[in-house]
């Protein structure tokens, strides 16, 4: 099964463009671990072209938030629909279960003991200084977070976050994750 793990950073937030829609926003870097090359990278708008390939022969995109966010932003810059791909938002994952939303640092912190290595403001400010490298860095390391996160749960099937100094447990149902389409490419772009 071909797992795609990603995160997007942006150019701008919602109050400079005056909506609460993410299509409004514009990606600065999308993060990618591909689990059929075991590879991260990277991609700046002017790359997406690239992009698009590995995610339409994917079996599942994960991310964080992603249904919300990161899906329909994509959408804005894809010729097709990736709504069509499987999706697997553990954030949706974990409202389901506990019935309330959780920041990424909170489950990384209470589930592997890392904190995120940033915030998305910092990115945006070092993408408007010209830092690119470090906002790629960022990126990443949110891929990677989220990518253990989705074994852990996975292998696991619960996350923790912490309540004081207390773990508490958040059941994740991953019963249909590893299911594929018959299709392995998945006929998301218009003909």
């Amino acid at each position: 099964m071909r797992v795609i793990v990603f995160d997007i950073e942006t150019k701008n937030i919602f109050q400079d463009v005056g909506s609460n829609d993410p299509a409004a926003l514009d990606i600065s870097v999308v993060g990618v671990y591909d689990s059929q090359t075991d590879t991260y990278r990277a991609y700046v708008e002017e790359e997406l072209p690239h992009l698009w390939p590995i995610f339409e022969h994917a079996d599942a995109l994960v991310g964080y938030n992603s249904d919300y966010f990161d899906i329909p932003l994509l959408n804005k810059y894809y010729p097709g629909d990736l709504t069509k791909i499987k999706s697997i938002d553990l954030l949706a994952e974990i409202k389901k279960s506990l019935g309330r939303r959780l920041k990424l640092d909170q489950i990384a912190e209470g589930t592997l003991g890392q904190n995120k290595s940033g915030h998305g403001l910092q990115a945006l400010t070092w993408w408007k200084n010209g830092e690119i490298e470090k906002v790629k860095k960022y990126c990443l390391d949110d891929v990677k977070l989220t990518k253990e996160l989705y074994e852990y749960a996975l292998a696991h099937k619960k996350l923790y976050y912490k309540d004081g100094a207390q773990k508490v447990a958040i059941p994740i149902s991953t019963d249909n994750w590893n299911e594929t389409s018959d299709a392995s490419l998945t006929h998301t772009l218009p003909f």
